[in-house]
C-alpha cells in the first residue's frame, strides 16, 4: 500500500514490482546492471521510496522491445 509523506505518494519496492510485473530479483539485478537507476529517496529504515515518475520510468523499461541477440540474422 502506498504511503503518503508530506502530501506526496510513495511506493515501496514490493509495490513497484507488483505494479510493473517483475520479480524483486529482476528489479535488483536491473539496478546492479544499470538497466534502471536507483531511486533518490529512502525512508529512515533505508527502504526505497518510489514516486509516480519513478514508477512510470520503470514501467517504460519493462515494456521495451529489443531484438533477440541469440538469433542470427540471415
Amino acid at each position: 500500500m502506498p504511503v503518503e509523506i508530506d502530501n506526496k505518494i510513495y511506493y515501496r519496492t514490493a509495490e513497484v514490482c507488483r505494479e510493473v510485473g517483475i520479480s524483486r530479483n529482476t528489479f535488483f539485478r536491473w539496478i546492479r546492471e544499470g538497466v534502471i537507476q536507483d531511486v533518490a529517496n529512502v525512508d529512515r529504515r533505508g527502504w526505497r521510496l518510489f514516486t509516480e515518475e519513478d514508477l512510470a520510468r520503470i514501467k517504460g523499461e519493462v515494456n521495451k522491445i529489443r531484438p533477440n541477440a541469440k538469433i542470427a540474422i540471415l
